[in-house]
């Protein structure tokens, strides 16, 4: 198992871009033996202590294997809709990870 986390930050009044382009790529996750665990989008109450910005949102995904995330990145039907992405996000921190124990 690989997991992913991603730290989204999104440009100022491009939220609803955003949402078109999650709308046709979560949905594939799946097809590359992924699950997406938790998709949060914290309020300012949800922050103990930060040194980084905010994000928009956080997801974590796991895959089956390294190759399963990396076939989603190359996904044809996901490329096709990457200048929604492109538009809307500033930029995004991603963590690649594994359990412990």
């Amino acid at each position: 198992m690989i997991y992913i986390t991603q730290l989204i930050y999104i440009k100022e009044g491009r939220e609803e871009i955003f949402h078109q382009f999650e709308d046709v790529a979560i949905p594939l996750i799946a097809k590359y033996n992924g699950r997406l665990m938790l998709r949060i989008r914290p309020d300012d109450e949800a922050f103990i202590e930060n040194s980084v910005e905010k994000p928009y949102e956080v997801h974590l995904v796991e895959f089956d294997a390294e190759s399963d995330f990396e076939a989603f990145m190359r996904d044809e039907e996901r490329k096709k809709f990457l200048h929604l992405k492109d538009q809307s996000i500033k930029a995004v921190m991603l963590i690649k990870g594994e359990k412990l124990g």
